[in-house]
């Protein structure tokens, strides 16, 4: 999404990158944009010549708690061996740092984390490149990291003032979810819009009535999707937590899982991914039979999602379709 972007804009965000670079001591340098969505990422260099990434965060998306917060969490998860990023302090040794509002931007927080090396698993819409064989390797090794990142949130005990969205009923399906009204929201057609609200309830309802082995919950990565899992030799590596934050561990898997639904190696995707899962942590069948519900929640999302940021390319286009797919989703797995 970074070519769509008006040239005057792309100077004004290479400038902003530089004023926040500052405050690492290495200002005097060319910021090369990765990707403008939630974050603009950079991939920068650090004094010493290490590449690192600079992300200038979205502007009132997350609080300066809640930033402080999701460092934190990956500084922990590294700490105990988990392949994440890891935050890197200013010259002053500060993790995060203000920028004031000035010319096209608003006040914004900034923070730098190491460079993480690897290709992503895939790019959404696009079918996924891997030999089947491989793409049972990295699913494995996904399903374990994730696992392994369950075990290590429920063992580590956060700070005072630690906080982070949660992914729950409310967040998910509340007044006001966490990505969005996806059934009233501008765009959907009165049909998408009807059945989209009917939907809503139902699911509220599955959920007041999970099993307790389904009710698993605790700190999630919340959106691993294929671009923000890093694939090497030495297995995946898990980036971008930027939606971190307290939800159902079926949250994360589903997350995992949803967009690869239509490759032709599925089956054994999601074999490999909980094969993997149960290598680390307990995943009992009886939790595995909710798994659908969390399929159908996690597509819910993108609908909000979208409809929330008008400004992306095919924005609109992407909510009628997203709408669609849950819909045709809900009727596959049998939930009218």
């Amino acid at each position: 999404m970074t070519a769509d972007l008006p040239k005057p804009f792309r100077d004004a965000l290479d400038n902003r990158a530089c004023q926040a670079l500052a405050h690492w001591g290495v200002a005097d340098q060319e910021p090369e944009l990765l990707k403008y969505r939630e974050n603009a990422v950079f991939r920068v260099h650090l004094a010493d010549g290490r590449p690192a990434a600079l992300r200038l965060h979205r502007a009132g998306y997350h609080s300066a708690a809640a930033l402080h917060s999701e460092l934190q969490w990956m500084a922990a998860l590294g700490n105990s061996g988990l392949a994440v990023p890891q935050p890197i302090a200013t010259t002053d040794g500060r993790l995060l740092v203000a920028l004031p509002e000035g010319g096209a931007f608003a006040a914004q927080h900034a923070d730098v984390i190491n460079w993480m090396d690897g290709e992503p698993l895939g790019e959404s819409g696009k079918p996924l490149s891997h030999s089947p064989e491989r793409l049972v390797e990295i699913f494995s090794a996904l399903g374990a990291s994730m696992a392994e990142m369950h075990n290590l949130a429920d063992r580590w005990t956060p700070t005072e003032g630690f906080w982070r969205p949660t992914w729950d009923e409310e967040g998910l399906l509340g007044d006001r979810p966490l990505w969005g009204r996806f059934w009233d929201c501008e765009g959907l057609s009165p049909a998408q819009a009807m059945a989209l609200s009917a939907l809503r309830g139902d699911l509220r309802r599955r959920l007041a009535t999970l099993p307790t082995p389904a009710k698993d919950f605790g700190l999630i990565h919340a959106d691993l999707v294929r671009e923000n899992v890093l694939v090497g030799e030495a297995g995946v590596k898990l980036i971008d937590f930027d939606d971190a934050g307290w939800g159902y561990r079926l949250f994360d898997i589903a997350t995992a899982l949803l967009k690869n639904r239509r490759e032709p190696a599925y089956g054994a995707i999601e074999a490999a991914l909980i094969s993997g899962y149960r290598s680390r942590r307990t995943l009992s069948a009886e939790m595995l039979s909710s798994l659908p519900l969390f399929l159908v929640l996690r597509s819910l999302t993108y609908i909000g999602w979208f409809s929330a940021r008008p400004e992306l390319p095919g924005a609109r286009e992407r909510v009628l379709r997203y709408a669609d797919e849950a819909l045709a989703l809900t009727k596959e797995l049998g939930f009218t």
